[in-house]
């Protein structure tokens, strides 16, 4: 009977040590590709453009066929993908406005004190300043100390000139994939503090 526990017990030590060796391996080869991507300027331009194109609004006739591989859903989904990303990273919660109606603010973040409100563009040009001033006179009215203005894809110079001073903070998409990558990192961290005996 000793002879069969002992045997039970060095297999199960065996496999707990083969399980936290192949723990931290994995941690290893994740924190290494999250670390290349979080450095690689191409890798994250990429993911901008993927974005758009997850998120674009399709024409009606002869749309397009994509892969069963591909992640399709619409610009209004784009707004709460947006807000949960600011969410993660900003902290507080976010309300996502009604599609129709909402005056040019897509979705309302909340601080402990504070008000932001965002406005999200999948767009695959550089924005103008419109956007901005629109958002801008939104603060103005609601009383938000600061704003978003959130793209796929980037700013001309004469909106990143516009947005200079107003507390309008402009995400284009290289900066927003940093962002959904910073949050995906939170969660992760959350996840492992919630259970750290698992980890």
């Amino acid at each position: 009977m000793i002879y069969l526990e002992t045997i039970i017990a060095l297999v199960l030590l065996v496999a707990f040590i083969h399980f936290y060796f192949t723990r931290k391996n994995n941690d290893l080869k994740t924190a290494l590709f999250t670390e290349h991507i979080g450095s690689n300027t191409e890798i994250k331009k990429t993911l901008a453009m993927g974005l758009y194109l997850r998120f674009r609004k399709e024409i009606t006739e002869n749309p397009p066929k994509y892969s069963v591989l591909y992640i399709k859903e619409d610009p209004i989904t784009f707004e709460s993908f947006v807000a949960k990303i600011i969410e993660k990273t900003k902290g507080g919660s976010t309300w996502v406005s009604p599609p129709s109606g909402d005056f040019g603010v897509d979705f309302e973040h909340r601080t402990e004190d504070d008000l932001f409100l965002g406005q999200v563009k999948c767009y695959q040009g550089d924005l103008s300043y419109e956007p901005i001033a629109l958002i801008h006179s939104n603060m103005i009215k609601q009383g938000a100390i600061g704003g978003y203005v959130i793209t796929t894809g980037s700013f001309t110079s004469a909106a990143r000139e516009y947005a200079d001073g107003l507390n309008v903070e402009l995400i284009d998409g290289v900066k927003l994939i940093e962002l959904w990558l910073d949050g995906l990192r939170n969660a992760e961290q959350e996840i492992k503090e919630f259970i750290p005996e698992l980890i």
